[in-house]
């Protein structure tokens, strides 16, 4: 590798062996998974029923209430996307008869919680919202939205924008976060523990507007707030590449390093210490009257993943003591109907040694619920039985690009897909001795994505890490539970906040 090249590497906070395997990764490509079948209901899909869901509502709260939670809120980067549509209207001819999706916008914009905020900037500038659609100046109220000399959402990040309309103010997902935090993520010592996940430029608005309604939340609700933050780290961005896979340059010279997805945050997660760890995105909010749903089943998945860990614990401890045949059916009970897991074929014929090994090293792992709506023909990756090197089949989320569906088998397994995850899990990172995992040690590295993007004019390749809910965790154990709908209501354009779940 050049020096020129070596330096700037360093520079990144990053080593030059990583970076040459990136390379690698560009010129091989990563290998399609080997799908055994899509997980379905009663068959790697758990559904809960009134009984389950009262009894780990009832335990759960106890339970949560002697462990440290953290609520995990990734809410980098800005909300650009959300405009996209908007953003090509601003710097087109201004003819609304050529998009359908600004005629929209345009129609229903009283009912935008931002409404108000809007119109108070077009006032200030010697206009108002009623004024400028009267003579048909659409372009000025887009520019008072997303531009910086206006309200500037385009380069607000989600968590910042404001989404619910209520009759004693407006809120963001930020402070709609909080409010679920009280609902279902309040541990040891009445706390409440959020982390966010924050762009640098974004931080300090974060705070400044955590702050402002932190006071009144606690106050209301009689608990104590832990807010955090942390940044996606320069050292786990990629490298981008030539179409050739020779490394991408600036016009200065310079190497491009971009950021490699969510699948980055792993390390963030890796820091939070907790025994109980929630995650959602940050647009996946809904306003109070629908938040009953979101809670119950928050609260039913935190309660089962605490009582099927105890009993994963104590299988692991009965290990240590004695590799009787008591405790080696003991474990292999609670490893596979309690997670749900499946045993090799050649699991019976294995020595008592050798079964007490393999179940305490598939026992001993990060775990995690993963909540699944049934597939309405949203994105969102789907779960899926995956066949491992070792012959061992785990359940995975996979995303369409990891599926070859050039090959009938698999692509017969993706048609037959129930369901999809909406970002919707809560995880134990902490092992049977109350040591945290290092959970970099239970990602697969080749299951990262190549996507092709342009910078200047001119194509590049870019790389993703391992998507931190697919590839990330694919070395943990895993137990799918069907939830409703209703708990997925994701804001990917700004118009989806006409939906009624957000009105």
């Amino acid at each position: 590798m050049e020096n020129h090249l070596k330096q700037q590497i360093l520079k990144q906070g990053m080593n030059p062996e990583t970076v040459a395997q990136q390379i690698q990764h560009f010129e091989n490509g990563f290998p399609f998974l080997d799908i055994t079948a899509p997980a379905t209901v009663g068959d790697g899909i758990k559904v809960l029923n009134e009984k389950d869901l009262m009894h780990y509502r009832k335990t759960y709260p106890k339970n949560a209430s002697q462990i440290e939670v953290v609520k995990f809120v990734p809410a980098s980067g800005a909300a650009s996307r959300m405009f996209k549509d908007l953003f090509a209207f601003l710097e087109g001819d201004g003819d609304l008869s050529n998009s359908a999706f600004v005629q929209k916008f345009m129609n229903n914009i009283e009912k935008f919680a931002f409404y108000e905020d809007l119109d108070q900037v077009l006032q200030k500038q010697g206009s108002s919202i009623s004024h400028a659609l009267d003579i048909k100046d659409y372009k000025s109220i887009l520019a008072a939205l997303l531009l910086d000399e206006g309200l500037g959402y385009g380069n607000l990040p989600k968590g910042l924008l404001k989404f619910h309309r209520y009759k004693d103010g407006r809120r963001t997902p930020a402070y709609e976060h909080l409010i679920e935090g009280v609902q279902y993520a309040i541990g040891k010592g009445s706390l409440v523990k959020i982390h966010f996940t924050v762009s640098p430029e974004h931080i300090e608005k974060f705070k400044q507007e955590i702050e402002q309604i932190l006071p009144e939340i606690e106050q209301e609700h009689g608990v104590d707030f832990d807010i955090s933050y942390s940044q996606q780290k320069k050292s786990t961005d990629t490298i981008a590449v030539n179409m050739d896979n020779t490394p991408f340059t600036e016009d200065d010279g310079s190497i491009l390093f971009r950021p490699a997805g969510h699948g980055a945050l792993l390390e963030n997660l890796n820091e939070v210490s907790a025994d109980l760890i929630f995650i959602k995105n940050v647009d996946n909010v809904v306003p109070d009257r629908l938040k009953a749903e979101t809670k119950n089943y928050k609260m039913a998945i935190g309660g089962m993943l605490l009582e099927v860990q105890q009993k994963v614990f104590e299988a692991l401890h009965t290990l240590d003591k004695q590799a009787d045949v008591e405790s080696i059916n003991h474990a292999e009970k609670v490893f596979t109907e309690d997670l749900g897991a499946k045993l090799p074929a050649d699991f019976p014929s294995l020595s008592s040694e050798a079964k007490s090994a393999f179940l305490k090293m598939k026992l001993n792992r990060p775990m995690r619920i993963c909540g699944m709506v049934k597939n309405t023909g949203e994105p969102g990756g789907g779960p899926f039985w995956v066949k491992e090197e070792d012959g061992f089949q785990s359940l995975q989320i996979l995303e369409t690009a990891q599926i070859d569906l050039n090959d009938p088998a698999s692509k017969k397994h993706f048609n037959a897909s129930t369901h999809f995850n909406p970002v919707d899990l809560v995880c134990a990172t902490r092992n049977y001795k109350g040591e945290s995992f290092d959970l970099l040690e239970f990602r697969d590295m080749m299951t990262g994505f190549i996507t092709e993007k342009s910078k200047s004019g001119k194509d590049l390749k870019a790389l993703e890490l391992p998507g931190l809910w697919n590839g990330a965790m694919a070395g943990w154990n895993t137990i799918f539970v069907e939830v409703p709908l209703i708990t997925f209501n994701p804001v990917k354009t700004v118009n989806d906040l006409l939906r009624d779940e957000h009105q």
